[in-house]
């Protein structure tokens, strides 16, 4: 059942404001800070790159020279090690962050900060593809029928069809930026494939691993380019913002180097969310290990409006690999996703009994919409006693099977299951963030300065619950946006702020007087990185435990309260861990933010 309740407008809930409700977790000086203890080692990673220069280096240099353990406090709170002026400053390198990052280059410079490694992203994850009307049998208004209907009649018509209008546009500006997606054989058209909930055949794809063809694509050309710097593993840890007046804005975002400890305040003209959904609130995700809700948690705190947040999608169809499934590979790895083109290519889903069950539930059978066949999967595991159900597509040909799942059909191989001629053991995982950062249609968000787009923002595109391929799709199209939209005001953005040419001391003084105060300081710069902390997993898993039970895919109102309180109690525990620490780590950060995020989730 879905939870949450409020009153819908245009299909948004209404929104959350960080200061309406303290108790809840929402105010900046709640107990929601993030703090936390050291561990013993830290994580080797490299420093910043530049692209034909030497500024991240320096930058880097300089900051060292500064560091010194716990920050001092100013009038500015904590200090950061170094102070750096950018234009633009992308947090997240995903397709939103990256396709945000090259349109914003021809305009200015750029800076793209990214907790690991750029390519780990949840991009790199997407199988099946990319929704858009290029067919001539297609139309737009097709698709944003099918997107409604997905949503629940809860996504905000207007940015839908803003959205599909722009479809054809992304598929070829990728293509211009060297994607290469899968041909027919007879024409070198697009080939087309179908997923459930789509009337159509719309989705456009390479193979089955698009998300990793967009992103290698998209990184390609981003590292390529002169104006854009590349700062992989640094964390961000909190938004800069002005202090509260008329109209404050976001002018950037303090950044902690993971190899040193050190910390950064990047202040941007304009400052951009893509740093994707929260998957791991919850114990079997398909989403990368990054994804734990640092921009919502992080926009929150500056006051930005949220929306949406009860809606979480469960991906129906992930391998499982516990007792009597798939064998795993890894001790904690993360849910392998068998994308939802395989049962638009006939795949049908069969209970522990060997029972087709699909028909009880819906009658567009396994094409049905996410939500609706996890639901039924749930129910059927419940109903038969079981720990998963079966994925069989054995009676499409071997050959057939090979040529379109070449991904999955390896991976699967690996664990010594062949696709060919056994069926898949798959359960839902969590998967997709349909609420975030609430933006209109060009990425604004209600802090001015500050854009989001990707998973972490709320564009509206999606409702109740996202269309198979939509997200790839609504990552390009609202970041081309977001730039087209910033560009219009970009010099009255960088007039607010000191020059682009500005002194660090003298930018220092400035963010002393016109920002508001940084309270949460790290922990010192050898162990801000922690590896295997005992206190941080079991944190984790507590987490992850209290949000399945509560907010997995059936709900009910006493085990959400009952986790609402849970949860407080939980971050009171960051709170006393912090008290006897130096700070907090990276991974007391995250468990932080995962907090923040579980606690709009349930509210």
């Amino acid at each position: 059942v879905r939870c949450g309740g409020g009153c819908r407008r245009g299909g948004v809930r209404e929104a959350i404001s960080p200061s309406i409700d303290e108790d809840a977790g929402t105010s900046v000086d709640d107990d929601d800070a993030m703090n936390g203890c050291g561990g013993a080692s830290v994580l080797s990673s490299s420093v910043a790159m530049s692209r034909g220069g030497a500024g991240a280096t320096t930058l880097a240099q300089r900051a060292k020279q500064r560091a010194t353990g716990l920050r001092k406090p100013s009038a500015f709170g904590v200090v950061p090690d170094a102070c750096a002026r950018v234009d633009f400053a992308v947090i997240g390198s995903g397709i939103a962050g990256l396709s945000y990052a090259l349109d914003a280059a021809e305009v200015g410079d750029v800076a793209i900060i990214t907790k690991a490694s750029a390519f780990e992203a949840s991009t790199s994850y997407a199988q099946g593809g990319i929704s858009a009307v290029v067919d001539k049998l297609d139309s737009v208004d097709e698709h944003v029928r099918d997107t409604c209907i997905a949503g629940g009649y809860l996504c905000d018509e207007r940015a839908v069809r803003v959205m599909v209008e722009d479809s054809r546009a992304a598929v070829e500006t990728l293509i211009e930026r060297g994607t290469r997606f899968t041909r027919r054989e007879s024409d070198g058209a697009l080939h087309l494939a179908r997923e459930g909930g789509h009337s159509r055949h719309r989705i456009v794809h390479a193979d089955d691993m698009t998300g990793k063809e967009i992103e290698r694509a998209l990184l390609e050309a981003a590292r390529a380019h002169p104006r854009i710097t590349f700062y992989e593993h640094h964390f961000a840890m909190e938004l800069l913002k002005t202090r509260d007046g008329e109209s404050p804005r976001c002018t950037g975002a303090l950044v902690v180097d993971e190899a040193s400890g050190t910390t950064t305040a990047f202040v941007a003209s304009s400052t951009v969310l893509a740093c994707g959904g929260a998957g791991h609130l919850f114990p079997s995700t398909t989403n990368p290990v990054v994804s734990t809700g640092d921009g919502v948690a992080m926009a929150m705190r500056v006051g930005a409006t949220v929306a949406n947040m009860e809606f979480m999608q469960f991906h129906p169809t992930a391998l499982f690999t516990g007792p009597g499934g798939a064998t795993k590979l890894v001790a904690n790895e993360n849910a392998f996703l068998i994308t939802e083109a395989v049962r638009g290519h006939g795949g049908q889903l069969y209970n522990a009994l060997g029972e087709r069950f699909m028909s009880r539930y819906d009658a567009r059978e396994e094409l049905a919409p996410r939500d609706i066949v996890a639901r039924s999967i749930d129910s059927e595991m419940k109903r038969t006693k079981s720990n998963c159900v079966f994925l069989d597509i054995t009676h499409v040909g071997a050959d057939e099977i090979r040529a379109n799942f070449p991904g999955v059909a390896a991976e699967l191989a690996k664990r010594g299951l062949d696709m060919t001629t056994e069926r898949i053991p798959v359960v839902p995982a969590a998967h997709y963030m349909c609420g975030g950062v609430s933006t209109n249609e060009n990425g604004e968000t209600s802090l001015r300065g500050l854009f989001a787009c990707g998973e972490v923002a709320y564009t509206g595109v999606h409702g109740a619950n996202r269309l198979a391929s939509n997200s790839l799709l609504e990552g390009v199209v609202f970041a081309r946006r977001a730039v087209a939209s910033v560009t219009d005001e970009i010099n009255a953005l960088r007039a607010e702020l000191p020059a682009l040419d500005v002194d660090e001391d003298e930018l220092r003084r400035w963010l002393e007087k016109e920002c508001l105060a940084l309270t949460r300081a790290c922990a010192t710069s050898s162990a801000f990185v922690t590896k295997d902390d005992a206190w941080e997993r079991d944190m984790r898993a507590e987490i992850q435990r209290t949000m399945w039970n509560a907010a997995g895919i059936v709900r009910t109102t006493v085990e959400m309260e009952d986790a609402l309180r849970k949860l407080q109690t939980l971050s009171r525990a960051c709170e006393d861990r912090a008290a006897v620490c130096s700070g907090y780590t990276m991974g007391t950060a995250e468990i932080s933010n995962l907090i923040v995020v579980g606690r709009l989730m349930l509210r």
